[in-house]
């Protein structure tokens, strides 16, 4: 194609301001506008700002112009204590903090229109492109329109409205711009006479003030002969802007080509163009868009490149070929904003970590991931240059799959970036419609619980061993309960101290109540690979151990979207859990149940950090969920309330903590505690699991069970567990001291990786802190040999990066009758992925998880063990 002169270019661009204190939005635009040139503006918040670039030529001189107006936006809103976020909304900020810029006619805009403009807490990106008139703007207007979605796709980067909650959308600012009356792709004229009757008819309905409120997604411009882009969000990364801007000059060129010489234009209705509008502002390039010229769906990467290719002869007329093909390479690697963001809040789960992000991607001081390299494509990029020390299970010591994982990996890799990240953003969707969310505590807000697209295989050979293993400890663990709160034979054989008691914050009083056999009716075991790939016990939890429910739902998540990878023949089935789970309640029923035993599950209700677990669980067993408040006691029996009436309960599958459960006043306001332990002591309810626990799950106690293994069943520990220090002990709290940065010291009684400190990751501060604690509180503590946790490969929306995994693996205990104690091991496990660069995999610490694939080798899915141990006759 013949060289051409090239049309001109600018750009307005908004930008929000955030308190780099708080990172919430800070109404300080006047105060900024202050101390900047006339190239920025006010805007209707007074938390947002406005910069006009110079006219350019070339995509270039558009990059650098961006890049000098940023530079001196950030340096100057830095020296005044804010930050500056490009991006169509920010997830942080006070309604009441937020102000309208005073003029007359910003005020008369909030007086119009109430809760549009005091929502209009959106920034947006504006491309002009020079064009002879404004017939000829308003003409191509019309014929760029259908491509505009495309563009907004691009663009997209405002997941989260201000009050920090996830819209669901990619570009949740194109849903409040829509609320304005003067919305849509374009105006339905065809000349610029036709459009000044338009814009006058609307100004005279008194829908809107003055034509400057007419807000086409692409319009001839109010005072210069440009055709104006306004369908975007605001871009934190200058390159998104540089390439929607190259490629709606294309598209601008491309449209008055055809004009002149009558080529008819691609037209869609109104209806299709608000659906193609939509699409793209649901999911950006995480999904589907609207292919016009069809019209259908298909995949966003696809819609890009071919609009790409279209527009090529103008692209290489006007010299941008080369600068828009490689941008288009990187942004569909690289993924929209939106993604990144949700990206930031799983890594984390803190709002703030978004702000600080979309901040330092607006100032163009992240890091360029796109050109990592791996030496095997099945691994996609930056895995092997980013691994670290240590066993990985998917992949071996020359960065190569092992041969379990070759057809897993390479189905993974041959989707691609562009289709992985659109898989992940349509679990998250499923999460957020199926309310498989967690609460962290201290946040009032739930979050989906990260769901990664690899799944981790566990041989059959090693499941077995495991199995093995798991169930012994089990056993071991409930002996120790019942003993303990008996005739605590493991005390008066020196064992165990008695001091170990008496520092033990679980060892409960209500615990005597249950003298049943089984105590611990669900385990959940936590085990870890070490840097030999050998497994060892991390943490016991016998008190409310949670997690199954996310097992079985990320395996229907997985099978649902990720259906290419099929399943392994010998795959254990997650399915059977619940009956399993309900099997193992009922068998707890007390002695006198004569038919079928009433089961529940016991909720702190939808505050509960477990909430979705609660009510999936229920509702897969068919059982009711309940609350205290829907509890009382009749005749000495645990009923709950239905209506006017009542029914037993004789199974309470406890999902509180207790202390809650005791204090808590049932249906008729009366406290539970007294009848609850009358009924427990009087073999008319149990409680599952029992009372008093969580000694057990005592981090001091924990150092015991290889013992208690040895004195209740007369076995050796078919598990290892991590060497443990009990720093109540003068002489190993000393040790600790002396070794403190190379130790994990822990709470005794923590949990979700609360209060726990890595010595070699810790800071100098961080030492000391612990360091006071220990020796003024030493019996706060255990310390711990700092494990080496496997790797395992986890899609992180860009490339394939290791990243620590740990497993929690559930145990059922069951007595038919009075008989031995069974342990049953679910063919069902958590695995859980902490964050990149993180060794904590707890959810509350920004961790996530994987499908867990264990493999049977055929046998049975669960595992039964009983008896040949020497239990002594406790009462």
């Amino acid at each position: 194609m013949t060289a051409i002169a090239r049309r001109t270019l600018g750009v307005e661009e908004e930008f929000h301001l955030v308190d780099l204190r708080t990172r919430r939005l800070t109404a300080r635009a006047p105060e900024l506008l202050a101390e900047l040139s006339d190239n920025y503006v006010a805007e209707l918040q007074r938390c947002v700002i406005e910069l006009n670039s110079g006219v350019v030529d070339t995509l270039d001189g558009l990059r650098a112009d961006l890049q000098r107006h940023r530079r001196v936006l950030v340096d100057t809103a830095a020296g005044l204590g804010m930050g500056v976020v490009a991006a169509g909304s920010v997830p942080l900020s006070v309604p009441a903090e937020m102000q309208v810029t005073q003029t007359a006619r910003y005020r008369r805009m909030l007086a119009d229109y109430q809760l549009l403009a005091r929502e209009q807490l959106i920034c947006g990106t504006q491309v002009h492109v020079g064009v002879a008139d404004r017939d000829e703007s308003v003409a191509v207007a019309n014929r760029v329109a259908p491509y505009v979605p495309t563009l907004l796709a691009l663009s997209a980067s405002s997941p989260f409205w201000a009050d920090g909650s996830d819209t669901g959308y990619a570009s949740g600012r194109t849903l409040v711009w829509q609320r304005w009356p003067t919305t849509g792709l374009a105006a339905p004229v065809s000349s610029a006479a036709e459009y000044d009757e338009l814009v006058s008819d609307l100004v005279h309905s008194g829908a809107i003030a003055d034509g400057g409120m007419v807000y086409f997604d692409v319009r001839p411009a109010v005072a210069t002969p440009t055709v104006e882009l306004r369908v975007c969000d605001s871009c934190p990364s200058v390159d998104t802007i540089v390439l929607i801007a190259g490629l709606f000059r294309a598209l601008v060129e491309r449209e008055l080509t055809g004009l002149r010489s009558g080529t008819p234009a691609v037209t869609v209705s109104a209806p299709l163009g608000r659906a193609a509008l939509w699409r793209a502002a649901r999911s950006g390039l995480e999904g589907d868009l609207v292919d016009v010229a069809g019209p259908r769906g298909r995949p966003a990467a696809e819609v890009v490149t071919e609009l790409v290719d279209l527009l090529r002869p103008q692209l290489e007329a006007a010299g941008d070929w080369a600068v828009v093909s490689e941008l288009t390479q990187r942004v569909l690697l690289a993924g929209t904003s939106a993604a990144r963001q949700r990206r930031a809040l799983r890594r984390r789960g803190r709002l703030s970590d978004v702000v600080d992000q979309l901040i330092d991607e607006t100032a163009g001081t992240v890091p360029d991931t796109a050109a990592a390299t791996v030496a095997d494509p099945r691994l996609l990029f930056g895995y092997h240059a980013d691994r670290p020390t240590g066993h990985d299970e998917a992949v071996d010591a020359d960065g190569r799959p092992r041969p379990a994982y070759d057809d897993i990996l390479g189905t993974i890799a041959a989707l691609g970036v562009p289709a992985l990240r659109a898989r992940e953003g349509d679990v998250e969707q499923d999460q957020r419609a199926e309310n498989i969310t967690f609460r962290v505590s201290g946040q009032s807000r739930a979050q989906v619980f990260p769901l990664d697209l690899v799944p981790r295989l566990i041989a059959a050979d090693e499941w077995a061993t495991l199995t093995e293993g798991l169930g012994q400890r089990a056993r071991a663990l409930n002996e120790f309960l019942r003993d303990v709160y008996s005739d605590q034979a493991i005390i008066a054989d020196g064992v165990i101290g008695v001091h170990a008691l008496d520092r033990a914050p679980g060892f409960r009083s209500g615990g005597r109540m249950s003298t049943a056999p089984v105590r611990a009716h669900v385990c959940g075991t936590d085990l870890v690979c070490d840097r030999a790939g050998n497994w060892q016990v991390l943490e016991d939890n016998l008190r409310v151990p949670s997690g199954i429910a996310y097992a079985i739902a990320n395996r229907r998540l997985l099978d649902r979207h990720l259906s290419e990878l099929g399943r392994p023949a010998d795959l254990g089935s997650v399915d059977e859990v619940p009956a399993l789970l309900l099997e193992t309640l009922r068998a707890a029923a007390p002695a006198h149940c004569a038919d079928e035993p009433a089961v529940a599950v016991l909720s702190g209700g939808w505050e509960d950090s477990a909430w979705f677990e609660h009510t999936f669980l229920a509702s897969e067993m068919g059982i009711p969920l309940v609350q205290t408040t829907d509890l009382s006691f009749r005749d000495g029996n645990l009923v709950r309330h239905i209506g006017s009436g009542v029914r037993r309960v004789d199974v309470l599958y406890a999902r509180l903590d207790e202390d809650m459960l005791l204090s808590s006043t049932g249906y008729d306001d009366v406290v539970l505690r007294e009848d609850l332990l009358a009924a427990v002591a009087g073999g008319r309810l149990t409680i599952a699991n029992a009372l008093g626990n969580g000694i057990a799950d005592d981090k001091a106690i924990y150092a015991h069970v290889p013992a208690m293994i040895e004195y209740y069943l007369g076995e050796k520990p078919k598990l290892a567990q991590v060497p443990t220090w009990i720093c109540a002990e003068r002489a190993q709290r000393d040790y600790v001291l002396e070794h403190l940065a190379e130790l994990v010291v822990k709470p005794i009684d923590g949990f979700g990786g609360a209060g726990v400190v890595i010595g070699p990751d810790a800071s100098a501060s961080e030492l000391q802190q612990r360091r006071r604690e220990l020796e003024t509180q030493p019996e706060r503590f255990i310390a711990q040999e700092t494990i080496a946790l496997s790797t395992h490969p986890t899609f992180d929306g860009e490339g394939m990066y290791p990243h620590h995994v740990d497993l929690r693996a559930f145990v059922h205990l069951r007595s038919e009758n009075g008989g031995p104690v069974t342990a049953h091991v679910m063919p069902a496990g958590l695995t859980r992925v902490a964050a990149h660069g993180s060794r904590i995999v707890n959810s509350s610490s920004g961790g996530g998880s994987k499908d867990t694939w264990i493999l049977t080798g055929g046998t049975s899915n669960t595992t039964k063990q009983e008896g040949g141990h020497r239990v002594r006759n406790l009462r």
